[in-house]
């Protein structure tokens, strides 16, 4: 089987996996995806699914926006704009409305700057999604990886 140009997606994924301190078989159960398909993954065999980067990044603990740059779903700005976005929404302190304002300001700034936002559309045209779906999935991600650490914090 030839390897197929999925960037070095299965050599970040090894890399992170050992990081991590997991083995393939606990990173497979981690992310419910098989032990083979996994290891195939790794040497670049296959070219897993938007949904199966998500759950090897919800196993791995790190975002699965980097996942995507790694396997060129999305590019590094793009990988940025959602970040950045997912922070603003995700903070606790502030309203949902003023949230959307902030969103709104930020859009006018990357406008003016030359900037347009077409991540959302970008990546739902990859996954087959449409933007707002996309948006509020990655939103939703971003808000248990914020549950995830305050747990974190309260355990310590």
């Amino acid at each position: 089987m030839a390897s197929l140009n999925v960037g070095n997606l299965g050599e970040y994924l090894r890399e992170q996996r050992r990081t991590a301190r997991l083995s393939l078989r606990q990173l497979a159960d981690a992310a419910g995806v098989s032990n083979p398909y996994l290891s195939q993954i790794e040497r670049g065999l296959r070219k897993p699914s938007a949904d199966i980067l998500q759950q090897l990044a919800k196993a791995l603990r790190i975002s699965a926006e980097t996942l995507y740059v790694q396997a060129g779903m999305l590019d590094e700005r793009e990988r940025q704009e959602l970040e950045t976005r997912a922070v603003l929404l995700a903070d606790p302190s502030i309203n949902e409305r003023q949230k959307q304002v902030l969103l709104q300001i930020y859009e006018s700034f990357r406008k003016e700057n030359g900037f347009e936002s077409t991540v959302e559309a970008t990546l739902g045209a990859k996954l087959g999604a449409d933007a707002e779906t996309v948006a509020a999935a990655l939103v939703a991600e971003d808000a248990e990886d914020v549950e995830d650490a305050e747990d974190v914090e309260k355990r310590r």
